[in-house]
């Protein structure tokens, strides 16, 4: 008897273990899997191509987000989003990871450029799986939140800066314009090679100095997005649900919500995989005949192929299937990859100081508070329209992608990607333009 009892608490016990789950596989099988990967990074014998990248990633980004998501309190304020971005970050500032596993993670992240297909497929997926008429209604919207919070945080991020005893142009230019630029790839490389060109000073070092406010001002928006979630469930009168544009009534409002895709569909999977890519080639080659930043005109096409409605159905819901799959496995692994490479924690050791923390602080706050309280005037949801608000503020596609994860609204990435390349485009070109002025 006591055999039998004995062996029914181990098969308990075994059924427990299996049914814990680290990312999307079985606790024992997470184990298994990366104890191969982790002796062969340590012995240096990772492939130095996608294949080490993605072992790298999955496992590293599944981890951290289960633990970030099973912390008690941090868990409700972005606890998977800032584990993921920050600990790979803290790793590598240590050397505690080998130049194998960065290799690997570069090939993959950088030369590949798998955060543009991650993109790519999320804008894709969202905007032909949208109501038509919230998705148009919800970008043209935007631009006026977006304008306005812009202006408004240049200037109460100058003026904290001049109360706090810093010089007023260093402020503008090297703390607060650096957090609305657009993230690094597409807003402080250029802006960078601006500065240099009108100034003189090298681009390295001013790459060096703008990086830290996007970073800060990223970690602060990942934040406020948490508590603008957390507050969303309580107040629901504030919160769309994951929709930006009011509704006229409550059967518009859960047409909107409804989800047609049907059932998972390997082929129509595949066939969103060919559309998102064909939009994203679009969206270059339009960036080289006009100008304008490519992942912005890739949004413009998708939306004006869903507003014409040319697209077969079957298309609109692979697409919308794949992004569902996508955002579901490999958002906290990408956070991993960008956390690794994309995140010089040095760099924001070195010049934080209160005063600097301040202002970037101040920034971030006021373009939320501004997307939150003009939201009432354009019919759309305040908590909503903050969360992309707060996502000018970020890290380009990186800060889209944890922001929006924090508060599980990745179906806002069309608006965010608009607030975020757009907008920061808009900065770049018109605080360059200032400096030549002033210089």
């Amino acid at each position: 008897m006591a055999k039998e009892k004995l062996t029914a608490e181990n098969s308990a016990g075994w059924e427990k273990w299996m049914n814990c789950y680290v990312g999307s596989v079985p606790l024992p099988v997470y184990v298994t899997l990366s104890v191969i990967i982790l002796i062969t990074a340590l012995l240096q014998q990772l492939p130095v191509n996608m294949l080490g990248g993605f072992a790298v990633i999955l496992t590293l980004g599944w981890l951290l987000g289960t633990i970030g998501a099973n912390i008690p309190i941090l868990k409700n304020f972005g606890g998977p989003a800032i584990f993921s971005l920050l600990m790979p970050s803290i790793l590598v500032f240590f050397n505690l990871i080998n130049k194998n596993v960065l290799d690997s993670a570069d090939i993959l992240m950088k030369q590949a450029n798998f955060l543009y297909f991650y993109i790519a497929c999320l804008v894709c997926g969202s905007i032909l799986g949208m109501n038509r008429k919230i998705l148009v209604q919800g970008l043209m919207r935007m631009i006026i939140p977006m304008m306005l919070g812009m202006v408004c945080a240049m200037a109460v991020g100058t003026l904290v800066g001049v109360l706090l005893g810093q010089d007023w142009k260093h402020t503008l230019f090297f703390i607060v314009t650096p957090v609305l630029a657009g993230g690094i790839g597409e807003g402080i490389l250029p802006l960078s090679l601006g500065y240099s060109a009108i100034t003189g000073m090298g681009s390295e070092q001013l790459v060096a100095q703008l990086i830290p406010a996007t970073i800060v001002g990223n970690f602060f928006a990942i934040m406020c997005t948490a508590i603008l979630s957390r507050w969303g469930e309580r107040r629901t009168d504030l919160s769309g649900q994951g929709q930006l544009v009011k509704m006229k009534s409550e059967d518009d409002m859960a047409d909107a919500l409804k989800d047609n895709s049907g059932p998972l569909d390997i082929k129509k999977m595949g066939a969103g995989v060919l559309t998102a890519c064909t939009l994203f080639i679009v969206g270059q080659l339009l960036q080289h005949l006009t100008g304008f930043p490519g992942p912005v005109l890739m949004i413009v096409a998708a939306a004006a192929l869903k507003y014409l409605n040319v697209i077969p159905a079957e298309t609109q819901h692979g697409a919308k299937q794949l992004y569902k799959f996508i955002s579901g496995n490999f958002t906290y692994p990408l956070m991993a990859g960008l956390g690794l490479l994309y995140i010089p924690l040095k760099d924001v050791v070195g010049v934080l100081t209160l005063p600097y923390f301040i202002i970037v602080v101040s920034v971030v706050f006021t373009v939320i508070s501004v997307g939150f309280f003009v939201a009432r005037f354009m019919n759309m949801y305040p908590i909503e329209a903050a969360i992309i608000s707060a996502c000018q503020s970020g890290m380009g596609g990186t800060g889209d992608v944890a922001i929006l994860s924090t508060a599980d609204r990745m179906n806002l990435m069309p608006f965010a990607q608009v607030a975020t390349r757009l907008g920061g485009a808009i900065t770049v070109i018109t605080m360059t333009a200032i400096l030549r002025i002033i210089f």
